[in-house]
C-alpha cells in the first residue's frame, strides 16, 4: 500500500558503535536480529532519540574506532524510546547514579537489522564525495554517537554502498 502524501517520510539517523563492542554482525545474528541501543550518556543524542526518531526511521549503523571507521549497513527503527534500563544497574557499565527511575535521565531505541553492505564505506572515502561535505558525520568535531541524516546524503550513500 503506498503513503499517502500526508504520512511523513521516514527520517535518516546514524548511530555509531564500536565494533570491538556491538557490530552490525551482532547484530545480525541477535535474536530477531533486533536488539535495544543503550549507554547513550550525551544529552544532545538522548534529545535526538527521545524526542526525534520514531517507529520505522532508518538508521546507517556506523563502525567507529574501527580500521577503519566505516558506515558498515542498514538498520531500522522497531520500538520508539523508552527508559535505558542500564542506567539502574549498578553492575552495568552504564550505571548513572544520579538517574532516577521515577523519572529517567537516559533513553534507549530498539533497532533491526537490515542490510549489512557487502563492502563497508570508510570515513575517508565518505569524506570525498561532494554532496557529504554538509553531513554531520563529517564534520570537524563532531563525535555525537547518534545523529541525524539529511534525506540526500542518505541516498548518496545507498547508491554508493550499491556499487
Amino acid at each position: 500500500m503506498a503513503k499517502s502524501s500526508d504520512e511523513p517520510h521516514p527520517q535518516y539517523w546514524l548511530l555509531k558503535s564500536e565494533a570491538s563492542c556491538f557490530s552490525i554482525d551482532d547484530l545480525a545474528r541477535a535474536p530477531k536480529q533486533t536488539t535495544c541501543w543503550d549507554g547513550v550518556r550525551n544529552y544532545q543524542a538522548r534529545n535526538y532519540m527521545r524526542d526525534s526518531m520514531k517507529l520505522g526511521d532508518l538508521v546507517f549503523f556506523y563502525h567507529s574506532n574501527s580500521e577503519p571507521s566505516a558506515i558498515a549497513g542498514i538498520a531500522k527503527i522497531v520500538k520508539e524510546s523508552y527508559p535505558d534500563h542500564t542506567a539502574f544497574d549498578p553492575q552495568d557499565m552504564h550505571y548513572d547514579a544520579k538517574s532516577d527511575a521515577k523519572k529517567p535521565t537516559w533513553m534507549m531505541v530498539d533497532i533491526e537489522h537490515v542490510e549489512t553492505f557487502k563492502k563497508p564505506l570508510p570515513l575517508e572515502l565518505l569524506r570525498k564525495i561532494p554532496g557529504l561535505a554538509d553531513m554531520v558525520l563529517l564534520q570537524k568535531g563532531s563525535r555525537l554517537s547518534v545523529q541525524p541524516v539529511a534525506a540526500k546524503e542518505w541516498n548518496l550513500i545507498v547508491k554508493m554502498a550499491a556499487k
